[in-house]
């Protein structure tokens, strides 16, 4: 017995890490259809034979555990660069995949309590009960939606336009009935099981179909020449510069050299987070001279930096994105909402701190939590340009990172040298194709040591700077699509796909030769 459990843990495990593989940047689809139809198969050969149901709590633990460990293992990477945290690296590689596993834990223990006797009903329930966790999985506590099944397809762009009408969170759910459902064929009873599998076949060749045809018809649009020029940029500044001392005129003459500005050209010129090192928002006009002669009153500046104010003799930091004009007086700014536990922020700060802990990305305190998240409008020169302001991994949140759909892009600027040379870049990076797609908006997407990319608002990425590249890309035209039906009614959708499928659990569960 106790081969057979050591055997099935190596087993679950494996199932895990080889799923993994169909996240970016392998993008090897078509794993899924293996590893979640042996998920599914093995829990239901399994409550069969188990009337203890707490087994399967470690079942769905172990296929998570496997999951996350494999995909999830920069996150240790962010530790290396300051010697007070490495003692903690060996920690962070297990303790954050199994807190993230237990959510599949909860889908494989709750399946088996509450699985139906029939074939089709059971296969709705697994699916249903999957998806509603991992929307859990993205929204409890601070939220943590990374590595959604469905961005499996961030490569198949064409399929990916559902999400538009849907959102991510539904099309994740049909993603898990999709890859799960040769396991219907395997244990078939009669016809109707193999035509569900032929129902998600055919579904999934319609949303390709479609979405070609939304991609062309876009494409086919009028392109409008804009009387300005948002100049994005990629840099590959190394990390090392928070801890170093190094010098910020360096890195600004750097940063301004590959701006390369035009004096008598309309520039909004995007640079990524915090990206200055040492430099405060209310610092950076002490190096106005650096800019005097590069930068008029033709030119804006949107940085990712750090604010901070006084209230009540108590001061509060915040990552901000702020826009400067060129004489860098403040135009407007934006304070980050969604913070990094650990990484931006400390949770149990007085206690934690007291035992030496701190947060990785300063060395002074917690940033705060900005109130809201307005749209921008800057205006200069005659003109108007409404931004909505995403920093670093804000962009990950479906459906939450805006209300108000009446803006012309969204700006997502991002410190990926966190990250190392790992897989974490690419995964935070296939995030904005999702986001862009769905709100139907241009992603104009800003990184150091990450993807600087225009992505528009098909998921195309027009133009970008590679990961480890210097450079700047350009937005001087562009095309306009109508309000997706997901920005109108975010996640609500979601609420009908559920509704949806239960449906189909109890339509199933009541034919009587299903």
């Amino acid at each position: 017995m106790k081969n057979k459990f050591y055997i099935e843990t190596i087993y679950l495990i494996l199932l895990g890490v080889l799923t993994s593989l169909s996240l970016p940047p392998f993008n090897y689809v078509v794993i899924n259809f293996l590893t979640f139809s042996l998920f599914y198969i093995f829990l239901i050969k399994k409550i069969e034979f188990y009337k203890n149901k707490r087994i399967f709590f470690l079942y769905g633990w172990l296929f998570g555990f496997g999951y996350f460990v494999s995909n999830l293992y920069w996150i240790s990477i962010s530790l290396t660069f300051d010697q007070n945290f490495k003692f903690l690296i060996p920690f962070t590689i297990i303790l954050i995949p199994g807190f993230l596993a237990l959510f599949y834990a909860l889908v494989a223990y709750l399946f088996s309590v509450f699985k139906s006797n029939k074939n089709l009903s059971s296969f709705f329930l697994f699916s249903l009960i999957f998806g509603i966790i991992e929307f859990l999985r993205g929204s409890i506590l601070t939220g943590f939606p990374w590595n959604l099944i469905a961005y499996s397809f961030s490569n198949q762009i064409e399929i990916l336009n559902i999400t538009s009408v849907i959102g991510t969170y539904s099309f994740n759910l049909f993603c898990i009935s999709l890859f799960a459902s040769p396991s219907i064929f395997i244990l078939r009873k009669n016809k109707k099981d193999i035509s569900v599998c032929v129902a998600f076949l055919i579904t999934t060749i319609s949303f390709y179909v479609i979405g070609s045809q939304n991609i062309e018809k876009f494409n086919n649009q009028e392109v409008k020449n804009l009387d300005y020029k948002l100049r994005i940029l990629g840099s590959n500044i190394s990390i090392d510069r928070f801890y170093n001392n190094v010098d910020p005129i360096t890195a600004i003459e750097e940063l301004i050299e590959i701006s390369s500005p035009k004096k008598k050209q309309k520039i909004i010129f995007i640079w990524p987070e915090g990206i200055i090192p040492g430099i405060s928002q209310d610092q950076l006009k002490e190096y106005k001279w650096l800019f005097e002669n590069k930068f008029n009153e033709n030119h804006l500046l949107a940085i990712g930096i750090n604010s901070k104010e006084d209230e009540n003799q108590n001061i509060k930091y915040f990552n901000s994105l702020s826009i400067f004009d060129h004489n860098l007086n403040i135009i407007n700014s934006y304070k980050k909402i969604n913070l990094v536990p650990f990484g931006e922020f400390l949770p149990f700060e007085k206690i934690l701190k007291g035992i030496g802990l701190k947060t990785i990305t300063n060395d002074y305190q917690s940033y705060s939590k900005g109130e809201e998240r307005n749209i921008i409008d800057l205006k200069f020169s005659n003109l108007s340009v409404k931004i909505l302001p995403l920093i670093c991994y804000e962009i990950i949140y479906s459906g939450k990172i805006f209300t108000n759909s009446n803006f012309d892009y969204i700006v997502n600027i991002s410190e990926d040298g966190w990250f190392g040379k790992s897989i974490g870049p690419e995964q935070h990076f296939a995030h904005s194709i999702f986001r862009a797609i769905e709100s139907g908006k241009y992603v104009l997407r800003s990184a150091n040591n990450g993807t600087t990319a225009i992505i528009n608002p098909m998921g195309v990425i027009e133009r970008k700077v590679d990961i480890n590249h210097f450079g700047y890309i350009d937005l001087s035209e562009s095309r306009k699509k109508d309000a997706t039906l997901f920005a109108k009614f975010g996640n609500k959708i979601f609420g009908f796909i559920i509704l949806l499928y239960i449906f189909l659990i109890f339509s199933f569960k009541k034919l009587k030769n299903e």
